[in-house]
């Protein structure tokens, strides 16, 4: 059984920083781009970052460059996007995402797999 469990999110003020992890089981984690895209209410889906966990190309969105990076634990089938300067426009629910290409999950955001989500709240 495939599962992307998501875990860091919470509510921070404006400039403040969150961690977000994901723990990816039951499929080939090296042969997969692993990911987040985020959606806030009334908004369409946006990707965020991905991060291709074998060959460890990572791609960023332009909204969030410079300020969110993303890693991987190999060891531990898990993916973490350092979210620093947070923004109230970061504000929305972020879905961890899988897929054997990194463009479904930050461009097309219809990736293969997907987690619940978790919740970002930045305050002004």
């Amino acid at each position: 059984e495939v599962q992307l469990v998501e875990s860091g999110g919470g509510s921070v003020q404006a400039g403040g920083s969150l961690r977000l992890s994901c723990a990816a089981s039951g499929f080939a984690f090296d042969d997969y781009g692993i990911g987040w895209f985020r959606q806030a209410p009334g908004k369409e889906r946006e990707g965020v970052s991905c991060i291709m966990s074998g060959a460890g190309g990572t791609y960023y969105a332009d909204s969030v460059k410079g300020r969110f990076t993303i890693s991987s634990d190999n060891a531990k089938n898990t993916v973490y996007l350092q979210m620093n300067s947070l923004k109230p426009e970061d504000t929305a629910v972020y879905y961890c995402a899988a897929d054997p290409y990194c463009g479904r999950v930050v461009v097309t955001t219809r990736s293969r797999y997907r987690g619940q989500g978790t919740q970002v709240t930045v305050s002004s």
